[in-house]
């Protein structure tokens, strides 16, 4: 069956219909109660634990990237996001995503006394040495067909002092590589002092990684965003100015990516991935020629009669290692996808990204954000107050109907229930 008929009204069920067709389109056993951290291993993960901190796990449906179907795991507490995925997903398609190389990049940053054109000479001859060094650091990640691929310096200038920066690309496979680059450049370090005159002041790895750059596209046709053709290119041509506008206004980006990022963190948390990570690097790739831009971008296209738009962002994410080998509930996330290659981690995650960036930007252009907001903001109401399970729908709907929402009114609304 098609996905998109399989899933249809999915948000309408209850919990355990949702696991039940889960469990029947994914071919899983889906128990809640294995999802668990144990905290015997929870205690080992971070120091002075106490207690695990829960998000709520849920799926987008609809989504096809380079032709295959994927229900995406999300972890999130904020209301709308989910569905504004699956939304998107539904609208855009077929989802086109590449990732070229992921590559990481380390530093071994160094203080010197030595003119840089001697420097540049210096690396240059020991090339095949360094890399050799930092081969044999990492030889079990060479055995799996990664391993250090280029080193090479940079001057960074400073009134009181010279630095340089080595950098050093690696390709982790489908590791998040973290801990492996930070070993290489340790290995490193002691030879570039013997090499260059000067002091090493840190070796480690960036988390700005533009060597790690996955692209995701698609094309909507027209009649997708309105079977009124007018209508539609008005639509159309409202959604490229206000990609245009997000390219223009750093004050208007950095909101434009946060909504980019409301998708792409809720995957990468769901499968164990460094959220943290993937934030700094794509604002930073965001800034690259000098003022904060958008990471989208959405033109209309009059003679296909087609809306196109894209998002590049570096992607360092990993399918092996890490919290995803001992959390319980990363494992069950990747099972879901159904993917080990972290190039296709990165093409659904970037695919996500995409997604959210429309379905935002299409109600920004059009009712507005709150109305699809609102329902949500009604039920976190309805919670903050002290609404039981049961007395939650009754007030979500006296709520949507009154002239304010807000806790006062709903804990007016509660106490009429309950009298």
């Amino acid at each position: 069956m098609d996905q998109r008929q399989f899933f249809s009204g999915f948000y309408k069920h209850s919990i355990s219909k949702r696991l039940e067709l889960m469990e029947s389109w994914l071919g899983l056993s889906i128990n809640s109660a294995d999802t668990m951290l144990p905290e015997a291993y929870a205690n080992q993960m971070i120091e002075n634990y106490l207690f695990n901190y829960h998000l709520p796990l849920g799926v987008a449906v609809n989504l096809k990237v380079n032709n295959a179907k994927y229900v995406v795991p999300m972890a999130i507490e904020e209301p709308s996001v989910i569905a504004a995925a699956s939304f998107g997903a539904k609208l855009l398609g077929n989802i086109q995503a590449e990732t070229k190389e992921r590559l990481l990049i380390g530093q071994i940053i160094m203080t010197v006394q030595q003119p840089m054109a001697e420097i540049q000479q210096i690396i240059k001859e020991n090339k095949a040495k360094l890399l050799d060094i930092a081969s044999q650091a990492s030889a079990s990640m060479v055995r799996r067909g990664g391993g250090p691929r280029d080193i090479w310096v940079e001057e960074k200038e400073h009134p009181n002092r010279n630095y340089i920066s080595i950098y050093l690309s690696l390709d982790p496979c489908d590791a998040m590589g973290a801990n492996v680059i930070n070993t290489v450049l340790e290995a490193l370090s002691p030879t570039m002092e013997s090499i260059i005159e000067g002091e090493v002041l840190m070796s480690i790895l960036s988390n700005y990684q533009p060597q790690a750059v996955t692209i995701a596209s698609a094309k909507i046709p027209f009649v997708h965003l309105s079977n009124d053709k007018d209508e539609a290119i008005s639509l159309a041509e409202r959604l490229e100015m206000a990609s245009d506008y997000a390219w223009l206004d750093p004050y208007r980006a950095t909101t434009h990516n946060k909504g980019i990022m409301n998708g792409i963190d809720a995957v990468v948390i769901a499968t164990g991935n460094d959220w943290r990570a993937i934030e700094a690097g794509a604002h930073a790739y965001a800034v690259k020629d000098g003022q904060y831009r958008s990471l989208t971008k959405w033109q209309v296209n009059y003679e296909d009669e087609m809306l196109e738009g894209s998002i590049e962002i570096p992607l360092q994410v990993a399918t092996v290692g890490g919290t995803l080998s001992s959390h319980p509930t990363a494992k069950l996330a990747l099972q879901m996808l159904n993917i080990t290659s972290a190039k296709d981690l990165s093409n659904i995650i970037a695919s996500v990204g995409l997604v959210q960036n429309f379905a935002a930007m299409r109600a920004l252009v059009s009712e507005g954000i709150q109305k699809g907001h609102m329902r949500m903001q009604a039920r976190a109401l309805a919670m903050q107050v002290g609404a039981t399970i049961k007395e939650i729908p009754a007030v979500v709907t006296q709520l949507s109907e009154a002239g304010q929402m807000n806790r006062d009114t709903a804990r007016k609304i509660l106490d009429e229930i309950r009298k």
